[in-house]
């Protein structure tokens, strides 16, 4: 028979993490999407040297690995996106989940619910992470039941990238020469049959077939109103008075030709740095591909800059979401590599600086106000876009729901479907799915 002043494994864990150091030479499991980049970047261990997001967070793990006093190994399992989350419950599964694992904000709810995460808050204070240095949407994002379950890395959210000679060329800007930006559903409308009465071009370049683009185009537009996919019951909403609005503003567009619904991803891309397009709907992880690409001799679009997405309801809001660390449960809590886990961890929020260089956003304050963050390129253009981040709501299967909505809205300038008859087929699988999950 047991003894009942046995203390449960999380509770030992937690105390012996007060006293433990990681062994010499413990290696943990770390497990990721970004790409595969080993080879180009085998030894690298400069950071000025590292580019992109595979670049960075391959480099930042190399440097890690050089230079911790612990003697602890990171060994990284990169695993291509598609099917990045179906291995990592696979290996959940199995009892063999990584020491560290990275996570999207809208697939935490999945994993934290069935209480497969360790919760994070006393250790990031034990290891001197700040966590009120986080930004409010930052840590929003890791935050569960009042505990902190992630180390949130990243915001990343849509912006408007925009060509700046076709607003000059059409006439759309302010006194001091900048692109004049709609301010309600009616002047964007108006907006766009000026850049096309005096430019011939259209408005938009939006990655449309079954990209997400146009879904988070709408959620942003259904938050500016105030609207949401779920209600506080957690109840679908999708055939409310905001959903029309909002997919009635995104229909008009691709209607009216200010959009191609052709496009694919590549496509929009290409059209817009084809000078085809004043502005692309796309995320902050395009800004620096797009300002090397406009100093480019061969590349038509020259006056490049970044915009906030701009309020067109009664309140700011933009589609976002985050990259975030996380530590799944073990089946045998082993206090060293825990240990270790959390000082790699430590060492990634050290260096958001160089995060942020892949176009996202800072999560702590202190970079996100800092010389440095405003000293890279565009990035004072979007700050902003800091304070008005929104994501879906904490419910589980978000992915799901935006599978639904990604097929039946783009469905509407696709092949044609009514809009309500959209929105009532997707209010009608979302309550389905909203049915199995389980509430934050």
């Amino acid at each position: 028979m047991k003894m009942k002043t046995l203390l449960p494994a999380a509770l030992l864990l937690a105390t012996v993490l007060g006293t433990t150091s990681a062994r010499a030479g413990t290696e943990i499991t770390l497990f990721r999407f970004f790409g595969g980049c080993t080879d180009e970047y085998a030894q690298v261990t400069d950071l000025s040297k590292a580019v992109g997001e595979c670049g960075i967070i391959q480099v930042l793990t190399n440097k890690f690995n050089a230079e911790n006093k612990e003697g602890i190994t990171v060994k990284t399992q990169s695993v291509e996106w598609g099917v990045y989350y179906d291995r990592l419950s696979a290996n959940v599964a199995g009892r063999t989940p990584p020491d560290i694992a990275v996570m999207h904000r809208s697939v935490l709810p999945n994993y934290q619910l069935r209480n497969l995460l360790q919760p994070l808050g006393k250790d990031f204070a034990a290891v001197g992470i700040d966590a009120a240095d986080f930004l409010p949407v930052a840590r929003n994002a890791v935050t569960a039941n009042g505990e902190l379950w992630a180390l949130p890395f990243d915001v990343h959210a849509l912006l408007w990238h925009v060509n700046a000679d076709l607003f000059i060329r059409a006439g759309l800007v302010d006194a001091q020469g900048q692109p004049k930006l709609p301010t309600s559903p009616a002047e964007l409308l108006q907006h766009a049959e000026t850049m096309k009465a005096k430019t011939g071009k259209p408005y938009f370049a939006i990655p449309s077939g079954a990209d997400p683009m146009p879904a988070w185009q709408y959620l942003t537009w259904l938050w500016q109103q105030g609207g949401n996919i779920v209600d506080a019951e957690r109840k679908a909403q999708l055939e409310s008075k905001e959903s029309k609005e909002a997919l009635r503003l995104l229909d008009a567009l691709y209607a009216a030709g200010h959009a191609n619904r052709k496009h694919d991803y590549a496509g929009a891309q290409q059209a817009f740095l084809a000078g085809e397009a004043a502005v692309l709907v796309n995320g902050t992880w395009g800004v620096d591909t797009y300002a090397a690409q406009a100093k480019e001799p061969n590349v038509a679009l020259k006056k490049y800059v970044v915009r906030d997405m701009p309020r067109l309801y009664a309140r700011e809001a933009v589609w976002s979401d985050s990259h975030m660390w996380v530590l799944p449960k073990q089946s045998k809590p082993d206090a060293a590599k825990q240990k270790a886990a959390l000082s790699f961890l430590k060492f990634l929020n050290d260096n958001n600086f160089q995060w942020a260089r892949t176009g996202h956003l800072p999560v702590r304050a202190s970079v996100l106000q800092s010389a440095e963050m405003r000293a890279l390129p565009h990035r004072s253009e979007y700050t902003h876009t800091a304070t008005i981040a929104t994501a879906m709501p904490p419910i589980e299967y978000q992915r799901a729901h935006m599978d639904l909505l990604v097929n039946e809205l783009n469905s509407t300038w696709l092949v044609n479907k009514d809009p309500n008859q959209a929105l009532s087929d997707a209010q009608r699988t979302a309550s389905s799915i909203l049915r199995r999950s389980r509430h934050r």
